[in-house]
């Protein structure tokens, strides 16, 4: 009995964390939290401010919002025996991960009950801080939430929900740190979020996974996929590639910077798509196209263009980024991958070093070089007599005396700041989450199986009395006085 009861406490922790923590963020958001007066609270501004955000904000947030929940969690269900799991637990993170970044963000945003002072200022009527949002507070919680599944990739299949909100909410927490020091600080920009998100998920998932190493990992029969498990996830790559450039030009300075930031991502997922094919059916010893190279390669070319995505980079460069990036993701899958997992002991369950990680790298040297070559030539060639000049719209260090070259030193500063919070961050969450590990201690069996989280799964996979019946006649079939061989497959298509 004792043995029974110890079991059941370690399968309902979770249920606690949840309940105990949704208590705690409903406080702090009766507390501190409020309509923005200057857009959602009816003031001398709240009409025009409020309509232009749901003008020029609410369209790209809606794909933003499609691309974290549908493209995502589809993408995740690639695993045969965990994609239930896989879908449900995108959902959690995610709703949990934009609660903590409205939180932790608005923490560092405090606000004056009278929107025309600042919080501090002997002219604030009052001294209790307040958070603001609108609707770009929410598509900057779905920016940071794309960092926290980015990791979760890494760790799909290996770790309980209760390890998962562990890492959420750590890892939202010190995104928030990072971005703010990067931006604000050092004075990066990155208008796709390619060093903020995707260089930081993927590194900071690769350190978790690191810390949670078990070689049963790699063992597992459940870690394959299916022909139905590739093709929702295949369902989920769709979502991504077709939104991907609405994530890319979300942050960028609506006009001409936004329309940049489109092009140069659409065209540059184009040539990806084509390098990944080819290098993809060249690399496979049967030459045939490998799908866990389509699900993902395909996209790495969004990954690489988002740092520099509303710079001068040309269509044409674009399309020479979307293809390098396809290649260096398709070999990423094929020869880096294996040597991770031999050489460093790191299992990358969806691969995301080969998507998020090494593109994101790329895309974050990219952004170096095209900041120390950005010249008044190529951004204001044709707004001669414009004050607004679009060279320091893109790089605004340089209207304040900053210099090309300083602002490719920030972007270095920027990546390898962010690659430090990453590592760091991810190690000692990776800790936290070893430890809560050891309360529910999953084993081998428990490794990519819905089971682990969802209810009555045994009955889902059960084969319908119908189908059996058939099965067996179909069995007792012949065909030239052959005895027919029947699947479960089989019998569905008859």
């Amino acid at each position: 009995m004792a043995g029974e009861r110890v079991k059941t406490m370690r399968s309902s922790s979770h249920i606690f964390a949840i309940i105990f923590l949704q208590i705690i963020i409903v406080i702090l958001f009766a507390l501190f939290v409020r309509y923005d007066p200057n857009t959602a609270q009816r003031s001398d501004k709240s009409i025009e401010k409020g309509a232009g955000q749901i003008r020029d904000i609410y369209p790209i947030f809606q794909d933003v919002h499609v691309m974290i929940f549908l493209g995502f969690g589809f993408l995740m269900t690639f695993l045969k025996k965990y994609g239930l799991s896989a879908v449900s637990l995108n959902l959690m993170c995610s709703a949990l991960a934009i609660e903590v970044f409205t939180l932790v963000y608005g923490f560092f945003h405090l606000h004056c009950e009278n929107p025309n002072f600042s919080l501090g200022s002997p002219d604030c009527p009052s001294s209790w801080p307040y958070i603001d949002v609108n609707v770009g507070t929410m598509i900057s919680a779905d920016f940071a939430t794309a960092a926290v599944l980015i990791s979760f990739g890494v760790v799909l299949g290996v770790t309980s929900p209760l390890q998962l909100i562990v890492m959420t909410v750590f890892e939202t927490i010190i995104f928030v740190v990072n971005e703010i020091i990067g931006r604000d600080f050092i004075g990066a920009v990155d208008a796709g979020d390619t060093i903020f998100v995707h260089l930081f998920g993927a590194y900071f998932g690769l350190s978790v996974v690191r810390v949670l190493y078990n070689p049963e990992h790699a063992k597992s029969e459940k870690e394959g996929s299916s022909y139905s498990s590739d093709l929702f996830s295949m369902v989920g790559t769709i979502f991504l590639w077709m939104f991907w450039p609405s994530f890319n030009g979300g942050a960028a300075a609506t006009g001409d910077a936004q329309q940049r930031a489109v092009i140069n991502t659409y065209y540059s997922l184009c040539s990806c798509v084509m390098a990944a094919f080819a290098f993809s059916a060249l690399v496979t010893p049967s030459k045939k196209f490998s799908m866990e190279h389509l699900q993902n390669a395909t996209l790495a070319g969004g990954v690489s263009v988002g740092a520099c995505a509303d710079m001068m980079l040309t269509p044409g460069g674009s399309l020479a980024i979307g293809s390098l990036a396809g290649i260096l993701s398709v070999c990423g899958f094929q020869y880096i991958q294996p040597c991770l997992l031999k050489k460093l002991k790191i299992h990358d369950s969806c691969g995301v070093n080969n998507l998020h990680g090494m593109p994101g790298l790329f895309g974050g040297l990219l952004s170096v070089l095209m900041a120390g070559i950005a010249s008044p030539d190529s951004y204001d060639k044709f707004s001669h007599g414009m004050e607004d000049k679009s060279l320091t719209e893109i790089f605004p260090a340089l209207a304040e005396g900053g210099t090309a070259a300083g602002q490719a030193l920030s972007q270095l500063l920027a990546i390898i700041v962010t690659l430090a919070f990453a590592i760091v961050g991810g190690l000692v969450t990776g800790l936290l989450m070893h430890m809560v590990g050891k309360m529910e201690r999953m084993e081998g069996e428990d490794f990519y199986n819905d089971d682990w989280n969802i209810d009555e799964i045994e009955a889902k996979d059960e084969v319908s009395e119908d189908l059996k019946v058939l099965m067996e006649d179909l069995k007792n079939l012949k065909f030239n006085g052959q005895a027919v061989t029947v699947s479960e497959k089989s019998a569905l298509l008859a």
